[in-house]
C-alpha cells in the first residue's frame, strides 16, 4: 500500500504542478516600473540626439559647401594668376613652391585623361555646382584622375587646360569617427541621466510596493512609510499608506481581543452547563446527549480562533515524519479508518510544527467524515510525500466519493460547505479554510483535486528546509 501511494504521487502530476498559476497571489513578474521608465526616457533621449544630429548635419552642409567653393575658387584663380604672370623660369619654381608648402599640385591635362567625377554625396556635388558656376562651364572637379585619388579641379590658362590636385579633405563633411564619438558621449549621458531620473521616480513606489506586502504578511510595524519626504504628492501618499496601516493593525488587535474575549465569556456558562448537565440530568441518554452539544459548540469556538489565528510565524526546521505520525496518532485508533503513509525519513520543511500538525489533522478528520468508500463503507487515506528542488511535495488523498467540479475551488472558502458536509451538520466550514491559511503563512500552497481513481485529493507545497 505505501509504494502504490508513492508511485501514484511520481506518475500522476500535481495541481500545484500544473497550474500553479491561480494557487500564487502575487501578481505574475514581467518588466519592472524601473525598467520601462528607463526604457521610454533612454528611447525619448535618443531620439532626440538623432534628431537633433541629423538637424546640425543639414544645417552644416550648406554653409560648408559655399565656404568650400569659395577656398577652392580662389586657390585656382590665384595659381592660374601666378602662372600667367611669371615666366617660363619662375613657373617651374612656382609649380614646386605650391607641392612642397602648399599641398597643390599643378599638372597639365592630357586629352586620353580618364577621371571620375567628384559627386559621391549631395555636399561635393554642390560643391561641384558652386565651382561651376564661378570658375566657368568647362570646369572640371573629380575625385581620381589616371587611378589616383585626390580632388582634381580641372581649369584653363590662356586655352591650355590645366589640373590642380589638392587634398580632398578641405571640401569633406566632419570625420565618421567624430561624429560616432560625440553621439556615443551623448547618448551614454543620457542613459546615466535616464538610469538616475527613472530611480529617482520609482524610488517611492518600491517602498510603497514593499510596505504593502508587510501589511499582506500582517506586519504593521514594518510598513511605516516616511512623512517628512520633500515631495508633496508623496509625503500625502505615504501619510494616507500609514494611517490605513494603523487603522488595519488596530482592526486586528480588536479582532483578537474580541474573539478572546468571547472565547472567555462563551466557555465560562459552557463550563457550568456541563457541570449541571452532568449533576442535575438523571437520563444517561439525554446527558450524553447534552454534553456532546457542548463539546461541539468549544470545537466549533476552537475553529473560530484557529480561523482568526496571525498571519505571520517564525519559520523554523520541522520534521514531517512527526508532524505526520503525530496527526494520525492523534486522530486515534478506528476500525472503518486505514490510513497508510509514504515519506521518506526525516523529511525536513520549513515551517511551524504546531500548526502543521493542525494542518494535517484537519485534512484527516475531513477525510475521515467524508471520505468512505461509496462500496465498502471504510474510509482509507494515503499520505505520501516527495522532495522537488526546493520544495516538498505533500498528497493526502481519500478513497470516497470526491466533490463536483463546479464546487471543488470554493471548498477553501470560509463558511462555505459542500453538498457532501450539508448531510452532516457538525462543522463550521472552517476547516479547509484554516488549512489553507496555516499553509500560506509557512510560505507554502495548498490546493484541492479530484483524483484520476476516485476520491479527493489534497495537495500542499511546503519549503524544504536547507540541509
Amino acid at each position: 500500500m505505501p509504494g502504490e501511494s508513492r508511485a501514484h504521487l511520481e506518475t500522476e502530476p500535481t495541481p500545484l504542478e500544473t497550474a500553479p498559476a491561480p494557487l500564487d497571489t502575487r501578481p505574475p513578474r514581467g518588466v519592472s516600473l524601473f525598467w520601462r521608465t528607463f526604457f521610454f526616457l533612454a528611447l525619448l533621449l535618443i531620439g532626440c540626439i538623432v534628431a537633433w544630429l541629423q538637424t546640425f548635419r543639414a544645417l552644416e552642409y550648406e554653409p560648408r559647401a559655399l565656404q568650400s567653393a569659395q577656398q577652392l575658387a580662389s586657390l585656382v584663380n590665384l595659381s592660374r594668376a601666378a602662372l600667367v604672370h611669371s615666366d617660363s623660369i619662375a613657373r617651374v619654381s612656382l609649380i614646386k613652391t605650391l607641392a612642397d608648402e602648399e599641398g597643390l599640385r599643378i599638372a597639365p591635362r592630357e586629352p586620353n585623361d580618364t577621371y571620375r567625377l567628384y559627386d559621391v554625396d549631395s555636399l561635393s556635388r554642390n560643391v561641384s555646382a558652386r565651382l561651376n558656376a564661378r570658375l566657368g562651364a568647362d570646369t572640371v572637379v573629380a575625385r581620381e584622375v589616371n587611378g589616383r585619388p585626390g580632388l582634381w579641379i580641372g581649369f584653363s590658362i590662356d586655352g591650355d587646360p590645366y589640373w590642380l590636385m589638392t587634398d580632398a579633405s578641405r571640401i569633406g563633411p566632419v570625420a565618421g569617427t567624430t561624429w560616432l564619438i560625440w553621439l556615443g558621449t551623448a547618448a551614454l549621458l543620457s542613459l546615466s541621466g535616464a538610469a538616475v531620473i527613472a530611480r529617482l521616480i520609482n524610488r517611492p513606489l518600491k517602498k510603497l510596493s514593499f510596505a504593502a506586502s508587510r501589511v499582506r504578511e500582517g506586519d504593521f510595524n514594518s510598513s511605516q512609510l516616511n512623512e517628512a519626504v520633500a515631495t508633496s504628492e508623496i509625503r500625502e501618499v505615504n501619510i494616507g499608506f500609514n494611517r490605513m496601516a494603523q487603522r488595519l493593525s488596530k482592526i486586528e488587535q480588536d479582532r483578537a481581543l474580541m474573539l478572546a474575549g468571547i472565547s472567555h465569556d462563551l466557555r465560562t456558562p459552557l463550563a457550568r452547563l456541563r457541570l449541571e448537565t452532568e449533576m442535575s440530568v438523571d437520563d444517561m441518554q439525554a446527558r450524553e446527549h447534552m454534553a456532546a452539544d457542548i463539546e461541539q459548540v468549544n470545537a466549533i469556538i476552537d475553529k473560530f480562533l484557529d480561523y482568526a489565528r496571525p498571519d505571520h510565524l517564525q519559520p523554523q526546521r520541522v520534521n514531517l515524519n512527526q508532524v505526520v505520525d503525530a496527526a494520525v496518532f492523534a486522530l486515534g485508533s478506528d476500525p472503518n479508518t486505514h490510513i497508510s503513509t509514504s515519506i521518506p525519513p526525516d523529511t525536513m520543511v520549513t515551517g511551524d510544527a504546531v500548526e502543521l500538525q493542525r494542518v494535517m489533522s484537519n485534512l484527516l478528520e475531513n477525510a475521515k467524515r467524508y471520505g468512505q468508500n461509496p462500496k465498502t463503507g471504510v474510509t482509507e487515506v494515503e499520505i505520501a510525500a516527495k522532495a522537488k528542488d526546493n520544495w516538498v511535495l505533500v498528497k493526502l488523498r481519500d478513497h470516497g466519493p470526491g466533490v463536483s467540479p463546479d464546487i471543488l475551488e470554493q471548498l477553501t472558502q470560509p463558511f462555505f460547505r459542500g453538498n457532501v458536509s450539508r448531510t452532516a451538520a457538525t462543522g463550521t466550514g472552517l476547516g479547509l479554510a484554516i488549512v489553507e491559511r496555516a499553509i500560506a503563512r509557512m510560505g507554502g500552497r495548498f490546493a484541492l483535486a479530484n483524483s484520476s481513481s476516485g476520491g479527493l485529493s489534497a495537495h500542499i507545497k511546503l519549503p524544504r528546509a536547507a540541509d
